[in-house]
């Protein structure tokens, strides 16, 4: 079993996970001030990105360029992972390749402490991709207790490029957000996430 075979009854059954789904986690946050350059590209390459209607070219074009811009704003004190295998717990199912991990480190040669779990939705699909990034989520909690790191919580998102879906897991509760973003994550002041290495 992998991160990508979970389902919800999965979540519950083999990782007692509490799910819930009644609030807007972003609400009340204030936007963040985006870089030019990102606006640029993301006015150059989304449209794009959408025509030629791949997961590759919606990784390349429109999150990658993303999460650049988050760790700029977090003066480079993050490390971005992509396309990395994320082995926790065989026994659990708690292997495979996580499309992008954000680690509490400015370590990039390894994952030192992850904070983020971000999974490209398959087929525009972003409810499907949820199992997938909870139990990848649920794997970065494990792992950091493992490794005695200071994470309470873990975020996630789920994303066809324009459209995201965020995740917190706390404890064994994982919240699920109400609302969907379109396109907008730089550009939402996400508060604590990922907190900073001295935090």
């Amino acid at each position: 079993m992998s991160y990508s075979e979970f389902t919800f009854q999965d979540l519950r059954d083999k990782l007692s996970l509490h799910l819930m789904q009644d609030t807007s986690l972003f609400a009340t946050l204030e936007e963040v001030q985006v870089s030019a350059y990102l606006e640029t590209t993301l006015r150059e390459n989304v449209a794009l990105a959408l025509n030629i209607n791949t997961e590759k070219a919606r990784s390349e074009m429109i999150i990658a360029p993303m999460l650049i811009e988050v760790r700029k704003i977090l003066n480079r004190q993050i490390s971005l992972f992509s396309g990395v295998e994320f082995y926790v717990d065989a026994s659990l199912g708690l292997t495979g390749v996580c499309d992008y991990i954000i680690s509490k480190s400015t370590n990039q040669i390894y994952i030192n402490a992850p904070v983020v779990i971000i999974v490209e939705a398959k087929n525009e699909n972003i409810k499907a991709g949820l199992p997938q990034c909870m139990a990848a989520m649920y794997a970065a909690k494990i792992y950091n207790e493992r490794e005695h790191n200071d994470v309470d919580r873990i975020l996630g998102a789920v994303t066809t490029g324009s459209n995201w879906k965020y995740l917190i897991l706390e404890d064994m509760r994982v919240v699920i957000d109400y609302d969907e973003y379109l396109n907008r994550p730089c550009g939402q002041n996400l508060g604590d996430y990922p907190p900073g290495p001295d935090t």
